[in-house]
């Protein structure tokens, strides 16, 4: 029996690695020989450079940044000398991670650092520039990357305005800077979110509470991205505030647009390519697929990993398992996808702390439970 692993890490609590290894050692309870083949993943967010690393071969470079409220921090980039090509990991930088939870605020948080990873890759040679967005802690519309890079965001008494969130409906000029990025280098912007910038699906609306904003910040930084939209309309003749996945990472996705010239790709089918996931589906006698993550909402299938996997699984006829902590998902909806079946972890008899800090025994013994009844039959 073939079985891949594919799964994102569960936050706080497991690595993908880990996730791997507590499916592997539950399965193997009942159907001790199956084989696993694990394949790195990553939607563009968090653990993007650990899939990438796994598929290229990258030296790590090493730099001092600003982090998300000001302090100066050390975050890592990718790059392929090879190829040309770097690869930096937004949450590195300007993420939550970075944060404790009562320093979160979107108002107050900037991508200035995550705009310095991408000089310096540039600095380095890189020619082209992934830009994996995701576990960012900000909503400055990609001002603090600008910013890096030369560009002035002026208030209407012509004051130098701070790059973060709060700065976003106070800018009356954009000042651009005379050269952006050197002839040739391109900055691609590697997520699947499909949120516009602003409104009730944008960014603010739909991201800044899970970063620390509450009704008020939240109405204040979605007028901000909406008015900032307006002024690069204006000034710079470039509207992308509508555009699917502008909003992703608190609009980091159209700062990069606007500002560096970025282009889009999906993030999941990014790393598939990466990691060759299809064409070992094509070539292997494949029996099921296992992916999931932490907590399994009504996110996860808009854009995320596990879209992607079910993507791949219906493409191949093969059966998708998704392991989890928690579902708060329609089970309907997620069968509609494509899933088989979702499993799910937590001790509901217990606190979260407590599930996090058991998470391996408890996929262990939840996956062992689930195919104790429902074995999967070998090709």
């Amino acid at each position: 029996m073939n079985l891949v692993l594919i799964p994102d890490k569960f936050k706080g609590s497991l690595s993908a690695d880990e996730v791997c290894d507590a499916i592997a050692e539950g399965l193997g309870q009942h159907q001790p020989a199956a084989r696993f083949r694990r394949f790195a993943a990553s939607d563009g967010g968090d653990g993007f450079l650990d899939a990438v690393r796994a598929t290229r071969e990258v030296s790590l470079h090493t730099e001092v940044v600003s982090g998300p409220l000001g302090r100066e921090i050390r975050a890592e980039y990718l790059l392929d000398p090879a190829s040309g090509e770097a690869f930096v990991e937004m949450a590195l930088a300007s993420g939550m991670v970075l944060l404790e939870e009562g320093e979160r605020d979107p108002l107050q948080t900037s991508t200035l650092g995550t705009g310095q990873l991408i000089r310096s890759a540039v600095g380095q040679g890189a020619r082209r520039v992934y830009v994996g967005l995701g576990g960012s802690a900000t909503n400055d519309s990609g001002m603090g990357i600008a910013a890096a890079f030369g560009f002035e965001f002026l208030g209407a008494d012509g004051r130098l305005l701070r790059p973060v969130g709060a700065s976003l409906g106070e800018v009356s000029r954009v000042v651009a800077p005379r050269e952006v990025l050197p002839k040739g280098v391109e900055v691609v912007a590697v997520n699947d979110v499909s949120n516009p910038l602003w409104g009730p699906n944008g960014a603010a609306c739909v991201y800044a509470p899970q970063k620390g904003a509450g009704p008020e910040a939240v109405e204040q930084l979605d007028r901000g991205l909406r008015h900032l939209d307006q002024v690069v309309a204006r000034q710079l003749g470039l509207e992308a505030g509508t555009e699917a996945g502008a909003g992703a990472a608190g609009g980091t996705a159209y700062g990069l647009k606007v500002f560096l010239g970025a282009r889009f790709i999906g993030g999941t089918d990014f790393v598939f390519r990466l990691n060759g996931i299809a064409e070992y589906l094509e070539e292997a006698a494949v029996d099921g697929i296992f992916t999931g993550e932490g907590r399994i909402d009504s996110q996860s299938l808009q854009g995320k990993l596990i879209q992607g996997v079910t993507a791949l699984g219906a493409e191949h006829g093969i059966p998708v398992y998704a392991v989890c902590g928690t579902c708060t998902a329609n089970r309907e909806a997620l069968r509609d996808a494509g899933l088989t079946a979702v499993i799910e972890a937590a001790n509901p008899g217990r606190d979260l702390q407590w599930n996090m800090a058991h998470a391996g025994e408890l996929v262990r013994e939840a996956v062992a439970r689930y195919f104790a009844d429902h074995p999967i039959s070998g090709s």
